[in-house]
């Protein structure tokens, strides 16, 4: 069954309004909140930085039906995995069937900051994987001992525990991490800029498939979840400078070169044209240009599909997704 969800991002709101909004895409019909878990934001001015693992927990009070969880938590350094698994288990004690977790490699925005050294890409993906099997072991087993490469367990044990795990969803951009996913994930994420080309069929899909495989998994079993950037309002021009304030995540040395401070990254973005911000964040006009976006990433396998809005009025966005966007989808492809 197809899912739709909504991404609230805490670096573009404060945490009080952003719960109102994912309070109204509750009401608007969106299935599902994925929402941001950063230290540092990506750009510096009019920012904001809330620490989601609280604003979660009150959604999850202030909502009834949607799922939550974030998109993406790195537990690798600055979050030890034992504190990620103990966080996520008390969420889904408390809301049972409602939280899931995503994970990533991360970014050193927000490692750095808070005193680490950034660490090449082979070791941040050797350290998720470490970090999975750590937090599978506290939800399943009791007094566990874990001695890692990275990370050690010495007679650990989660007193509270939930009745079922959280659903974890692995982001990747690339195979390493997508055949990681392929092992050991319950769904896998990408965004729409990365599965626009050509090697998201040819190099992405085949890793998670040998990651599955060598792991005696069926891929098919994989929910392929999708983020999906949009900016909408009437006034073009207006919705799309409201999406430039992520101008600097178009920018591959903003997560290649371990770049930290969000003021760095905000200038960059200024040398990011209206062209690819439009793009990459799907500025529209009208419903037709959101149903046709959905409609095309459907038909190409993805199962549960988000929505990061950083359109100028976020209510009106909500509204017009509740009252177009949603019930066309769900009543032309909502069975998958």
């Amino acid at each position: 069954m197809l899912k739709i969800g909504y991404g609230p991002q805490h670096e573009q709101y404060q945490p009080l309004p952003l719960l109102d909004y994912a309070v109204e895409a509750e009401r608007a019909g969106f299935d599902s909140i994925w929402t941001s878990d950063h230290f540092h934001p990506w750009a510096h001015t009019n920012a904001a930085s809330a620490f989601a693992w609280v604003w979660m927990a009150a959604l999850a009070e202030r909502t009834k039906r949607v799922e939550i969880g974030t998109s993406v938590t790195c537990p690798i350094l600055r979050y030890n995995p034992a504190i990620v698994a103990q966080a996520f288990a008390t969420l889904r004690a408390m809301y049972p069937d409602r939280i899931f977790l995503g994970l990533g490699t991360g970014e050193a925005m927000n490692e750095v900051p808070v005193g680490y050294q950034w660490p090449p890409f082979k070791e941040r993906a050797e350290r998720l994987e470490e970090a999975i099997n750590v937090m599978k072991l506290l939800w399943s087993g009791s007094f566990v001992d874990y001695e890692g490469k990275y990370f050690k367990l010495c007679k650990a044990n989660l007193y509270t525990k939930p009745s079922s795990p959280p659903a974890i969803f692995v982001a990747a951009s690339g195979p390493t991490v997508a055949e990681i996913a392929g092992k050991h994930a319950d769904g896998f994420l990408t965004t729409n800029r990365i599965a626009d080309q050509p090697q998201y069929r040819s190099i992405l899909l085949p890793a998670l498939d040998r990651g599955a495989k060598s792991a005696g998994r069926d891929p098919g079993e994989i929910i392929k979840a999708l983020e999906i950037g949009m900016a909408y309002d009437e006034d073009y021009e207006k919705a799309l400078r409201a999406a430039r304030f992520w101008a600097g995540t178009l920018l591959p040395a903003s997560f290649k070169y371990g770049t930290a401070d969000p003021r760095e990254i905000e200038e960059h973005g200024l040398t990011v044209g209206d062209k690819e911000i439009a793009q990459a964040w799907s500025v529209g006009t009208k419903p037709e240009d959101y149903i046709k976006q959905l409609e095309r990433y459907v038909k190409m396998g993805f199962q549960h599909v988000y929505v990061v809005s950083s359109s100028p009025d976020q209510i009106k966005a909500l509204k017009m997704y509740g009252r177009h966007v949603l019930p066309y989808i769900r009543s032309t492809c909502g069975k998958t």
